[in-house]
């Protein structure tokens, strides 16, 4: 009986020795699982809780328009250059962009500085690099690039905006040069000085109508015959820079259409202006004032 037992402890025990090496070797045959390469995009979009979808690099850097750039090219050089690098991606392609973001928005230009830089619908990108205030012991300060997920550059002066997806309203600062090729000031008078006005998401310039009425549109007929004209502005978005007052956008429907309307005022193009970022032909058509641009301290239409 006791030999019986000691072999059936002996079986017993090479058995669970082999179920041991066994289970060991197949442990050892597995290869490790080698986690999925994350690729960062070149330009995403990121999400601010007060200015909601923005674009940003492939750090989550934010990046930004310049409201001098009418007409599409970088006006930003010398010492403006250190406060707002500009941003710039070797060859881009659809495969380096984050969800949301449509390569045909994206181009690129060449700065003064002989310089590569991306723009998107049509506007230049840049980053945000203020001046420190020095090391505290009479050092110069430098310029330190805005850390990822800030925008403290939305607004500045004015005239700087972050670049989001969905503007349906953005600001440029530029010379006004009629239809019949004069330089105009802000009062439509002859003569040199910028105007900071109203345009749509590509930089093309919007006007209003002197003999409109609050959210009345007199000019466009029933049938639109007129439309190419002077063509509404049609949409029913509105996302404006942080600077003005979304308030003071609405929405009109013109026989069926939806225009956008700022303080009153039905916004329109002109046909003239054939969709070229920078023209305002048509502030002297068919006289200086008739249709000015809109403006952010435009008085409210009656």
């Amino acid at each position: 009986m006791k030999l019986k037992q000691t072999t059936f402890a002996f079986v017993a025990l090479m058995a669970t020795t082999f179920f041991v090496s066994c289970s060991s070797d197949s442990d050892g045959d597995t290869p490790p699982v080698t986690p999925p390469t994350v690729v960062k995009k070149e330009i995403s979009l990121s999400t601010s809780a007060t200015l909601g979808s923005y674009l940003s690099d492939k750090d989550g850097r934010a990046l930004y328009f310049f409201a001098t750039d009418a007409n599409g090219q970088a006006s930003c050089t010398g010492g403006c250059e250190a406060v707002w690098p500009l941003f710039n991606v070797d060859n881009l392609t659809a495969d380096k962009l984050g969800d949301g973001l449509n390569l045909a928005d994206f181009g690129t230009i060449t700065t003064a500085s002989a310089k590569k830089q991306v723009t998107y619908k049509g506007w230049p990108l840049y980053y945000y690099a203020p001046l420190s205030s020095g090391d505290g012991y009479g050092g110069a300060g430098t310029n330190v690039p805005e850390a990822a997920g800030k925008t403290t550059g939305d607004g500045v002066g004015g005239v700087w905006f972050i670049a989001k997806p969905d503007y349906s309203i953005l600001l440029v600062r530029s010379q006004l040069v009629g239809h019949d090729g004069k330089n105009y000031k802000s009062d439509y008078t002859v003569g040199d000085g910028v105007t900071t006005y109203f345009t749509d998401a590509k930089g093309i310039t919007l006007y209003t109508f002197k003999n409109d009425n609050f959210k009345k549109n007199n000019f466009t007929k029933a049938d639109f015959s007129n439309n190419a004209v002077w063509p509404i502005y049609e949409t029913d978005k509105i996302v404006v820079p942080s600077v003005l007052d979304k308030t003071k956008f609405s929405v009109i429907t013109v026989f069926g259409k939806s225009q956008l309307v700022y303080n009153g005022w039905p916004l329109y193009y002109f046909g003239q202006d054939a969709n070229v970022r920078g023209a305002n032909k048509g502030i002297s058509f068919p006289a200086p004032g008739v249709w000015p641009v809109p403006v952010k301290d435009l008085p409210l239409a009656i």
